[in-house]
């Protein structure tokens, strides 16, 4: 029995000292330097939510237009200059 008790002691020592660690963790990112930001993290308000959705909708849509049209030259134009312009 006394072995038993032993074993679950040395069990239940080992997970309080994971638990604690992992605390400690955690205590120290409410003291760094992410804990401003943290603190200062709100929910946004709807405009800025929308306003948020619209800039990163027309951001996504500029940088499809830039891959189209430089898929666009690849397989046109590029050809083009290789086999007419340089005669390979």
């Amino acid at each position: 029995m006394s072995d038993e008790n032993a074993e679950k002691r040395s069990f239940e020592n080992y997970v309080q000292d994971k638990q604690d660690a992992i605390e400690a963790q955690f205590r120290r990112i409410s003291r760094g330097s992410w804990a401003r930001i943290l603190r200062m993290a709100r929910k946004p308000t709807p405009q800025e939510f929308k306003q948020t959705s619209i800039i990163c909708g027309i951001g996504l849509f500029v940088l499809g237009f830039i891959g189209f049209v430089i898929l666009v030259l690849m397989d046109n134009f590029i050809p083009w200059i290789i086999h007419d312009v340089f005669g390979i």
